[in-house]
């Protein structure tokens, strides 16, 4: 599974869903910054996630599940995956 250039499509996507532009980030980030991260020239930490998550008032497994599951089905396919995994991690952490 590769997130190429889908995480800046996903990120995008929210931005542009919730109405925001790259500028109403500057809390966060500077606008030259979010156009790097959209354009895919750079990537972000898991805390910068969290904060750009927190402006567009998503949560950043939203935004990665997007990344990584693209439409609809493959977001359904990424979470039933997940679901699977998470199961097996808890049973061998039981054991």
């Amino acid at each position: 599974m590769t997130s190429k250039n889908s995480f800046p499509a996903a990120l995008k996507m929210v931005r542009k869903a919730r109405g925001l532009s790259q500028e109403a980030f500057s809390d966060v980030s500077s606008r030259t910054y979010m156009s790097s991260l959209e354009r895919g020239l750079k990537s972000p930490t898991l805390s910068k996630v969290a904060e750009l998550c927190e402006v567009m008032d998503v949560h950043p497994l939203t935004l990665l599940t997007l990344a990584y599951g693209g439409d609809s089905k493959g977001v359904d396919k990424l979470i039933e995956r997940v679901r699977r995994e998470l199961a097996a991690l808890q049973a061998e952490k039981d054991k």
